[in-house]
């Protein structure tokens, strides 16, 4: 039975979710969500029994000290409340862990109860997949539903993926057939550089949950390291002649894929995108913008372009391949 008596009565709650491991190419969600708990100073008020979910094989736990005093962290799901006020106040159920091992009908229904009883409005569940995208352009987002009316409202794609799927997808269809409106945006990662962390990705899922929900996020310097994290790749790129012939093609092939987008309604919209953050926290992304951080590891052409070994493909096989295929590019990348 989920009890919630320290947790206040929410206005107007959505509910953002994220999983480590086959959903989150690069980190990039799950890093999404840490953003969100770490900028508004998210409550923890619920933790799932890792007993029932996670194979300690698999996921195994962390042993550390306090104070000398020998601890361990169990691998789970946690939830929190985020308190969002402003002009346009509204709160933020976050859940955030590592897909789960078993038991993935009980999960989704757990989380459903904790949805219910908090009266949460709408789901939005996180996922970054591997792709055949080049790190020098925006990343794309795709924003999908299984709800054809909430495709229709929300300027959405409705799924139509068939094939193997994670922890996200399966929690949206639960959301679905429990009456709960429930989005998936996905963010493609370049599978040549697929290392954690990918600030550029986590940018643009955060972009894009703003535009979906409305709300201002503070950004903190997640801008600035989206900037250092694509100018060192631009530097180990330049370094390979094989990579950067690679990514040129990926350029080319993405940019001729754009020319019918760029209209005067894209343009437009984008310029709206602009004005509404261009006072905020981290201002735009700026592809040639100089900065001096830690550079990633250096990228290596995959044998199988856009095929991630453990998660979903970003080229025909994806689980936003038919649930995102067209999605919209961060405007801030």
């Amino acid at each position: 039975m989920i009890e919630l008596e320290g947790v206040p009565e929410l206005v107007d709650p959505v509910m953002v979710a994220a999983f480590e491991g086959w959903n989150d190419a690069g980190d990039a969600a799950s890093t999404a969500v840490a953003h969100l708990d770490k900028e508004w100073k998210g409550e923890v008020f619920a933790a799932l029994d890792a007993e029932d979910y996670y194979d300690f094989q698999v996921n195994r736990p962390t042993v550390w000290l306090d104070d000398g005093v020998r601890k361990i962290t169990w691998p789970t799901t946690r939830l929190s409340v985020v308190r969002v006020g402003g002009d346009k106040p509204r709160d933020l159920v976050l859940v955030r862990g590592i897909e789960p091992s078993m038991r993935w009908r009980s999960f989704c229904n757990e989380i459903l109860g904790f949805a219910h009883e908090l009266g949460v409005e709408l789901v939005v569940i996180m996922g970054a997949l591997l792709g055949d995208t080049p790190h020098t352009r925006p990343v794309p987002v795709s924003g999908v539903t299984s709800d054809p009316d909430l495709a229709r409202t929300m300027d959405l794609e409705e799924t139509k993926y068939e094939g193997p799927t994670g922890i996200v997808g399966i929690l949206q269809e639960a959301c679905t057939h429990a009456g709960v409106p429930a989005v998936s945006l996905w963010a493609a990662v370049p599978h040549y550089v697929s290392q954690p962390p990918n600030p550029k990705a986590t940018l643009a899922l955060l972009n894009r949950l703003e535009d979906l929900i409305d709300l201002r996020i503070p950004l903190g310097e997640l801008a600035e390291d989206a900037r250092a994290w694509q100018l060192g790749v631009d530097q180990l790129a330049a370094e390979d002649s094989e990579v950067a012939e690679y990514v040129q093609s990926l350029e080319e092939a993405r940019d001729t894929a754009e020319l019918p987008e760029a209209s005067g309604e894209a343009i437009a919209r984008e310029f709206e995108r602009y004005l509404r953050r261009r006072d905020g926290d981290g201002g735009t992304f700026l592809r040639d913008a100089p900065a001096d951080r830690t550079r990633p590891p250096k990228p290596k052409p995959s044998p199988r372009a856009g095929q991630d070994a453990e998660g979903p493909s970003a080229e025909g096989e994806s689980e936003s391949d038919g649930e995102g295929s067209g999605a919209a590019d961060s405007s801030d990348d």
